[in-house]
């Protein structure tokens, strides 16, 4: 079985870790799958690519509906006799949907790693419910309920949660020392946050929640850790430090490669997202024991149960967070629970052994006409 994945995003992000985890896996245990990956030339996600063993082939893409993409997808589809597509992202599906006019590409799936609604727009619509587009993946149940508001065949909409591979976790070494980089002493409590700097992260309401915490710390020593991509936004984030007087107690680092080394080294993760499907960084904190904080959007609360291996709040809400985050702290005992009752679920649950198995299936159903 020959899979074409196709991504045409620039950056480095979960979907991209997604597509890279996946087609380890199934390198590792399906080797029936023999898999080809083809990224943005000179983007992240190629650099990355370029320290794995993995295959991959690269294309230009100046803008949206840059031609030599699609022409690209056809050449490979012809000379690589790809049986199936897999599409995981929006502008890789208008990009394949174009190429499918020049030549009669294979049939295709598609991964819905976000809970943004799907535009209502005459032509997001059409290449939404494609014909030959066949599935479209949801990375949570929550995605699959936005996704069904647009998509004629309900019967398409499948739900594959996204995992970690235990094994890639345990051979991680950290060779960034958090404490010693920042030269925080052992009583300083670490709060982290890892996300590339867009909207849906919502990274003014990580500033405001430290704020309150620090405002209210009663005795504690707090440092915020921020970890991610910067873009334009980030001057807004580092103007509101410096209008705050934080810069002293909130460290915005950038990207980090392979930043889940990061997470054992937070006393807390916290997400002060708006909008998620669901982020791998929970699943990471998850099997490194780490407690979470997130607000309650997207698939979050499919993964994280309130009181039982975490703690949720309302989006927006820098103050509840801020409770949340002191709480805890109060009530170390709960710390444990949480994090074994996280861990626990993760390895049941959420591996990519378990993504791979599922994912292979559907294309097994795809491909010999099931539903």
């Amino acid at each position: 079985m020959k899979i074409l994945h196709l991504s045409a995003v620039k950056n480095w992000g979960g979907g991209e870790n997604q597509i890279e985890l996946l087609c380890e896996e199934f390198k590792s245990d399906f080797p029936e799958v023999e898999n080809l990956i083809l990224c943005v030339k000179n983007g992240l996600f190629h650099k990355k690519l370029k320290h794995t063993d993995l295959n991959f082939q690269t294309s230009a893409l100046s803008f949206n509906f840059d031609l030599r993409y699609s022409l690209k997808v056809v050449k490979i589809c012809k000379e690589k006799r790809i049986d199936l597509i897999h599409i995981h992202d929006p502008k890789a599906l208008s990009l394949v949907v174009l190429a499918d006019e020049f030549y009669n590409l294979p049939l295709m799936v598609f991964s819905k790693k976000t809970s943004f609604p799907i535009k209502n727009r005459e032509q997001t619509i059409y290449k939404y419910n494609y014909p030959k587009l066949k599935r479209i993946l949801c990375v949570s149940k929550k995605t699959r309920e936005i996704a069904a508001e647009i998509i004629k065949d309900q019967n398409r909409l499948k739900t594959i949660y996204h995992g970690i591979s235990i094994k890639k976790q345990r051979q991680l070494s950290a060779k960034f020392k958090l404490r010693k980089e920042l030269t925080l002493p052992d009583d300083v409590i670490i709060v982290g946050n890892i996300g590339n700097h867009i909207p849906a992260k919502d990274l003014t309401v990580f500033i405001e929640t430290a704020e309150n915490i620090l405002r209210q710390q009663k005795g504690l020593k707090f440092h915020f850790v921020q970890v991610g991509q910067f873009t334009p936004e980030t001057s807004t984030f580092l103007k509101l430090l410096k209008t705050k007087n934080l810069e002293s107690h909130i460290s915005f680092l950038g990207f980090k490669e392979n930043a889940s080394v990061i997470i054992p080294q937070l006393d807390f993760l916290m997400l002060t997202s708006i909008s998620e499907g669901v982020p791998n960084v929970i699943y990471e904190a998850f099997y490194h024991k780490t407690p979470v904080i997130s607000t309650n959007v997207g698939g979050i609360p499919e993964i994280v149960t309130h009181m039982e291996n975490g703690l949720l709040a309302d989006a927006k809400d820098a103050e509840e967070l801020a409770e949340l985050l002191l709480f805890l702290q109060e009530n170390k005992v709960l710390i444990s629970r949480f994090t074994e009752n996280g861990h626990k679920k993760l390895v049941e649950n959420f591996t990519t052994k378990q993504m791979a198995q599922q994912t292979l299936q559907e294309y097994k159903n795809v491909l010999n006409g099931r539903y």
